[in-house]
């Protein structure tokens, strides 16, 4: 019988918490199962091994960061929403390393919960970017510019790869101009 008060929300709420405290890697079902004060058989009485976990808190990162987006950027537009989404996209991330690094696969096809949460988040991207009149291929490369660049900054940022003594915020802002002027012109670029 399953112990009062642990579900698979609980079970995946448990692993977040984890992996965001000390890495993806750190997170194992034991570290799960120590923390629930439960063996780690009994965990498989709510989710189906570690991939599910991590799928979960993956789920939970795509949600998370969406909602942060969405919060920042309603009302806004062009260089101020391209501007405001990139800095919650870097606060978001570094406030929840573990469940930002889970989210970065793709879903897999039959994952329905994944496959929402994903969409969820690239309409969110993909609705601070219509403003500069994109058209449908051209916001799926845009999507993808805008989601490589600014993860590339959070991952250098979270690794302590900026070491040079330039202001790093002076940087950011600078690539998120890059990224305005870019998405300006696209269009007129073929």
């Amino acid at each position: 019988m399953p112990r009062a008060g642990v579900t698979t929300d609980v079970v995946i709420g448990t692993a977040v918490r984890i992996a965001d405290a000390d890495g993806l890697q750190a997170l194992t079902l034991g570290a799960v199962a120590t923390e629930l004060g439960v063996s780690v058989p009994s965990l498989y009485k709510h989710v189906g091994g570690l991939a599910e976990v991590r799928g979960g808190i993956g789920v939970r990162g795509a949600r998370g960061l969406r909602d942060a987006l969405v919060l920042q950027t309603v009302g806004r537009s062009g260089r101020e929403a391209l501007g405001a989404m990139a800095f919650a996209y870097r606060d978001w991330a570094a406030a929840h390393p573990g469940q930002y690094e889970a989210m970065q696969p793709a879903p897999a096809p039959d994952d329905a919960d994944a496959l929402d949460a994903a969409r969820a988040l690239l309409a969110t991207i993909s609705a601070v970017l219509i403003g500069y009149g994109l058209d449908e291929v051209d916001q799926i490369d845009a999507i993808r510019f805008v989601r490589s660049t600014l993860h590339g900054f959070v991952v250098l940022e979270a690794a302590g790869g900026f070491a040079l003594a330039q202001d790093l915020q002076v940087s950011f802002d600078r690539m998120i101009d890059g990224l305005h002027l870019t998405f300006t012109s696209w269009g007129t670029a073929r």
